[in-house]
């Protein structure tokens, strides 16, 4: 008589039937509790969540015995965020310590709930997954998400708790339904999330708000985009901070992006450029974009005493995406250089800039010879025109069906125009390099 050759789940030993569950996911390992009731009290193995609660939470046994019941709905952004957070404040206490201090405890999900009810906005789940962690940071300088300093010019910006953001929620026309991100206290720029799509912009994008001075409307306003969701935004900028993409100077992120090309090397000299684009100085119409740049000037270490030299002067030659080309000569930076910042302004959204250095040797100053300067790029965030511009530009007049004089948000699928050369940035390099 023939064996039975059926292979029966309900007859297999426990370990190679754990041992086959320990290849699902969590999803399809709750599928399998509904099988029969072996397989419900077999998918309820510690080991078998242990492993899932590490993968997915990121879970040590120190922090396991905390209440993550509520977490669930955050699955697919718990990891990423967590992971973040914590690379962040593993560079702070190094190299930041007194940051560390601000960050506040995360707040509950009654707190969000209220915040939702107070706004009457959904607030979305990659946000609100990363408030469960931290709630933001104190009202503190300097503030978390980067700083710049020119000569006359200081800018900080601070992640904002959710209370604080609520109290800025906006519903002005121009700005319906916009939540704060971050907020400087100098110069009182704010990055905002949209949390609907109104006006011209995309459900939980990330932009900078930029009046359009040429409109008479003053609800025309231009968006500097920074990113296209909180999740995608925040961790975009934990990678720059803790790869060193950005530097930290006198305790604090400047906001400096270095191209590893942008690096020159004539002789012992090396010559190294980094680049930021000011928001807040800038606009679009009229076109006035403002950059900043830092130049890092190096001699190297196996040089020779009798290489020493002294900078005479600078040649510039500045290129626009336009095609005009501008020339510019002058005096060298007076003093012992080693790195200095310096800025431009430009009436186009991206331009490049190369040049050289005259030197002169110290011990023979009729030895003259010319450094050169790499070719660096500044490009500024896309930027989306408002509705109201892009329509009147097309001929074409917004909605009025109530005739009360108010134009419609725009929402839906009717976004302004996206400008601006660098649609990367939309993938995650805030500020990229390349035209």
């Amino acid at each position: 008589m023939a064996a039975n050759s059926d292979l029966r789940m309900d007859l297999l030993p426990s370990d190679p039937l754990l041992h086959i569950l320990s290849f699902l996911s969590f999803r399809d390992l709750i599928h399998c509790s509904f099988v029969s009731r072996r397989t419900e009290r077999v998918s309820k193995h510690n080991p078998l969540w242990k492993r899932l609660s590490s993968k997915h939470w990121l879970l040590t046994d120190v922090c396991r015995a905390q209440n993550y019941r509520d977490l669930g709905g955050y699955l697919q952004h718990y990891a990423p965020l967590k992971r973040s957070w914590e690379q962040l404040k593993g560079f702070l206490l190094l190299k930041c310590p007194r940051m560390i201090a601000s960050l506040k405890e995360g707040a509950t999900e009654t707190e969000l709930n209220d915040i939702e009810a107070q706004i009457g906005c959904r607030l979305p789940d990659d946000y609100r997954c990363s408030y469960r962690i931290h709630n933001g940071q104190k009202l503190v300088i300097p503030g978390l998400m980067g700083s710049m300093s020119l000569s006359n010019h200081y800018r900080s910006e601070v992640l904002l708790d959710v209370e604080t953001a609520a109290g800025g929620f906006q519903q002005r026309k121009g700005m319906r339904r916009c939540l704060p991100l971050t907020f400087c206290f100098h110069t009182g720029l704010s990055q905002y999330m949209a949390l609907q799509p109104a006006e011209g912009r995309r459900k939980f994008e990330s932009f900078y708000p930029c009046p359009d001075q040429l409109a008479q409307d003053p609800s025309a306003i231009d968006m500097f985009i920074t990113g296209s969701c909180f999740l995608e935004w925040f961790t975009a900028y934990v990678h720059n901070v803790v790869t060193g993409e950005f530097p930290i100077i006198r305790d604090q992120i400047f906001r400096y992006v270095h191209d590893k090309s942008c690096v020159a090397t004539t002789g012992e000299i090396t010559v190294s450029v980094s680049t930021s684009f000011l928001p807040e100085l800038s606009s679009v119409h009229p076109p006035h974009f403002f950059f900043t740049y830092r130049i890092r000037i190096e001699m190297s270490s196996s040089a020779s005493p009798d290489a020493s030299c002294q900078l005479d002067s600078r040649y510039w030659k500045i290129t626009m995406s336009d095609g005009h080309v501008e020339e510019v000569q002058g005096p060298g930076v007076v003093g012992k250089v080693h790195e200095y910042a310096s800025c431009t302004t430009f009436s186009t959204p991206s331009e490049y800039m190369e040049g050289h250095y005259s030197f002169h040797r110290l011990a023979d100053k009729e030895d003259v010879f010319h450094v050169m300067i790499p070719r660096f790029h500044m490009v500024c965030p896309p930027f989306r025109e408002p509705v109201i511009r892009t329509q009147k530009a097309s001929s074409r007049r917004l909605e009025d069906p109530d005739g009360d004089g108010e134009f419609c948000d725009g929402d839906g699928d009717d976004f302004g125009d996206l400008r601006g050369i660098n649609m990367a940035a939309l993938e995650g390099a805030w500020c990229p390099r390349h035209i």
